[in-house]
């Protein structure tokens, strides 16, 4: 699912920033699903959207940024009016000018009608009347993917409603999934764009979830531009940490224990992993120098068997670049931490109230001293 969101956006100028990720409580993992389009939510809604058609064909979509409901006066705001006509033309005006835009944006040509701000209940229902779709209070990252994907430009005003402005997908439709109601647009010729539905049973399980989808989504984009794969599972570091022992047998001084450290260092990535996955590490870590030692460079550690594995065979793989970019940046803020030789503390700065507690300390003494001397001076 991961690569085909990948290919599905790599001809994009955005790359991955078109590829979107919700979240749906409930369900199996294996439930999560991948829509070759846009998919959101479905927004606050008033009475009347129930009426209106929740599919269109080849639907012209207008995307707005413009508040279509009637708003209550501010707290301040004073009208004077001498005659009921006249407050009743303050009244009329202010329900023109809303029909006015509706009006405009049904004219327009639209099928459906999504905007940032809110659609209220009068708005609602007139676009039902009238065949329409609407969703108001769209997310703004949904709102720009839509706007890239179907190829409309985002509106602050209903004045210049044209063809122009106005995107399209292949097919527009409201779904279930789970316990939630999702607004798909599939069929975006305008960019390429992806939207991937998490499942999961708890929230805590579809927050990891979507980490790990985000780390393999930028693991899968990195690969497909270096396509240069190694052994995952501590094969690779447990390779380099025999080579690195081997080289430095043969070099004289205190370079030698430098390097021996390194390639001790490296083995805490396969310890790690084993640890993480219940085993013994250092029974892992025994069997995994014995196949090195012996020829096995792509041995690494097997949480599914609990033992060691070719886990270039078993497709636990690894980006190239990633790996080496990792290497580099480690030994860089170590080689940092190394060059500070020496550090300069103040001993009374790291108790947050030892000013305070030397001043009354202070305090305290000339106060007994003080009232030492009265007592002096009664007998």
């Amino acid at each position: 699912m991961v690569v085909d969101a990948v290919n599905a956006v790599l001809g994009s100028p955005l790359g991955v920033d078109m590829i979107g990720m919700k979240k749906v409580p409930g369900g199996a993992l294996q439930e999560s699903m991948l829509v070759d389009g846009v998919a959101f939510k479905k927004t606050f809604s008033y009475a009347g959207f129930e009426q209106m058609t929740k599919k269109f064909d080849q639907p012209k979509i207008v995307l707005l940024n413009i508040e279509l409901e009637l708003k209550a006066e501010r707290d301040n705001a004073e009208v004077r009016v001498d005659n009921v006509a006249a407050y009743q033309q303050v009244v009329d005006a202010e329900w023109d000018i809303i029909y006015e835009k509706l009006a405009k944006i049904v004219a327009s040509g639209a099928n459906i009608v999504l905007s940032r701000l809110a659609i209220g209940d009068l708005a609602t229902q007139y676009f039902a009347d009238r065949g329409l779709f609407c969703a108001g209070r769209v997310a703004d990252d949904d709102l720009k993917r839509m706007a890239k994907a179907v190829g409309a430009s985002v509106q602050t005003s209903c004045n210049d409603l044209n063809q122009g402005i106005l995107g399209s997908c292949a097919l527009f439709e409201e779904k279930q999934v789970g316990g939630e109601r999702y607004n798909f647009f599939t069929g975006c010729t305008q960019a390429a764009t992806a939207t991937i539905i998490l499942r999961g049973g708890a929230e805590q399980f579809l927050e990891e979830a979507h980490r790990s989808l985000h780390d393999a989504i930028m693991n899968t984009r990195r690969l497909i531009g270096n396509p240069s794969v190694i052994a995952g599972g501590g094969a690779i570091e447990m390779e380099l940490s025999a080579h690195l022992r081997e080289y430095s047998r043969g070099i004289y001084g205190k370079l030698q224990l430098l390097i021996a450290a390194y390639a001790k260092a490296l083995e805490v990535v396969p310890r790690q992993v084993s640890a993480n996955a219940g085993m013994d590490s250092t029974d892992v870590l025994n069997k995994l120098r014995m196949k090195h030692a012996h020829g096995g460079k792509w041995m690494g550690v097997d949480v599914v068997n609990n033992g060691v594995c070719d886990t270039f065979e078993s497709f636990v793989w690894e980006a190239t670049v990633m790996k080496r970019n990792a290497l580099a940046a480690a030994t860089e803020a170590a080689c940092l931490i190394l060059s500070v030789d020496e550090t300069v503390r103040n001993p009374s700065s790291q108790q947050p109230d030892a000013n305070g507690a030397s001043f009354g300390g202070r305090m305290r003494g000339r106060g007994q001293m003080a009232g030492r001397g009265r007592g002096r001076g009664r007998r």
